[in-house]
């Protein structure tokens, strides 16, 4: 194995796995390649059927199939926080954490998000875990409400740099009314989520309509523009008067975390989006399948960020020439990202039920 994760790291990228299996926590896998040091925290956890002696524990008590997958959800996450949380010790935070979704019915309702990343928090009771809250106007509130509680946050669906500075903002809102409440800041981990390959087959879409030569050139180019000057936006917060102010309080940055990285276009490389992000203090989320292609023939050649920002503003500039925009096309995924993780939780939830029901007649027959 090329030693392209220690390149990685060397530069500063701190590699997560997106969408870590329970069938891979009870393998091994997951743990040979946290203490190999190939990665660093993991974006969801994905429970699933198949749990023989729990879901026959869970049918003898009645349980519904919602409240089977939550406390399938629970056990699950526990062990990768668990798993992780010698990564998080020895970074001082920085890494080991991991993600939980909250139901994605509650995107669109600030107070029902921060009542269940309450109940969360409390019922997984590991300090190296964060709740997912898409980044919807909805959402940035329950962030910014979350925060000011001490709960770590992940904000996710971040299709645009306008709605990373809008998380941004109310990541800042959140540790100045966490601070004014007695929270320890220290304690208190945010990532920003910002999504690739939807983006570029999105915009590419509207591309290949445009039909010219000039449109098919601009295919692409869209998500890591808009994840440059994400980064940008990261940096000049940095520098800001109001982050050194809670930065002397000992808060940590929110970084930001470039996920969905397997690319849509079968031309694409398929390590292109790990390959051009490069850059100090960035998480590049990996699926399993990404994780081995940059394993295999991934290349890290610096910084790839910071030196782009000008042709990243021209890119997003030429957009509309061609009938593109960016706001409407974020809009449109945002919504998109929902329904499709509204999608899957309601198949995991038919999948436990069906699965709750074998063993509710088997009990019945004994």
């Amino acid at each position: 194995m090329k030693d392209v994760f220690a390149r990685l790291a060397a530069e500063g990228v701190s590699v997560w796995l997106d969408g870590v299996g329970a069938d891979r926590l009870d393998e091994g896998a997951v743990g040979r390649l946290v203490a190999a040091g190939r990665v660093g925290g993991a974006t969801s956890v994905v429970s699933g059927p198949g749990r023989g002696e729990r879901l026959a524990a869970l049918a003898a008590r009645g349980a519904t199939p919602e409240e089977a997958v939550r406390e399938l959800s629970v056990r699950d996450l526990r062990r990768a926080c668990d798993l992780l949380l010698p990564v998080h010790e020895r970074t001082g935070g920085r890494d080991g954490l991991v993600s939980a979704d909250l139901d994605p019915g509650h995107a669109r309702d600030a107070a029902a998000t921060v009542a269940e990343a309450r109940a969360l928090r409390r019922t997984v009771d590991r300090p190296n875990l964060l709740v997912r809250i898409p980044a919807t106007a909805e959402g940035l509130s329950a962030i910014t409400a979350c925060l000011a509680e001490g709960i770590g946050v992940d904000a996710t669906l971040i299709f645009s740099p306008e709605r990373h500075r809008q998380v941004a903002a109310a990541f800042l809102d959140g540790l100045e009314r966490a601070f004014a409440a007695g929270h320890e800041l220290a304690a208190i981990a945010s990532v920003a989520s910002f999504s690739l390959a939807p983006l570029d087959a999105a915009v590419d879409g509207h591309l290949a309509r445009a039909g010219s030569p000039e449109a098919r050139a601009m295919a692409g180019r869209t998500a890591l523009a808009c994840a440059r000057l994400a980064y940008e936006a990261y940096e000049a917060g940095l520098a800001a008067p109001r982050w050194r102010a809670l930065a002397a309080l000992g808060a940590r940055p929110q970084r930001l975390v470039f996920t969905s990285t397997r690319v849509a276009e079968p031309g694409y490389r398929d390590t292109v989006y790990v390959e051009e992000l490069v850059a100090p203090d960035v998480v590049i989320a990996l699926p399993e399948a990404v994780w081995d292609a940059v394993a295999d023939h991934g290349e890290v050649c610096g910084d790839r960020v910071r030196r782009h920002y000008a042709d990243a503003r021209r890119v997003l500039g030429y957009l509309p020439w061609f009938g593109v925009s960016p706001a409407a096309v974020a809009e449109s995924l945002e919504a998109a990202g929902i329904d499709a993780l509204t999608r899957a939780r309601r198949s995991l939830r038919d999948a436990v039920g069906r699965e709750l029901d074998v063993y509710v007649r088997s009990l019945a027959l004994a």
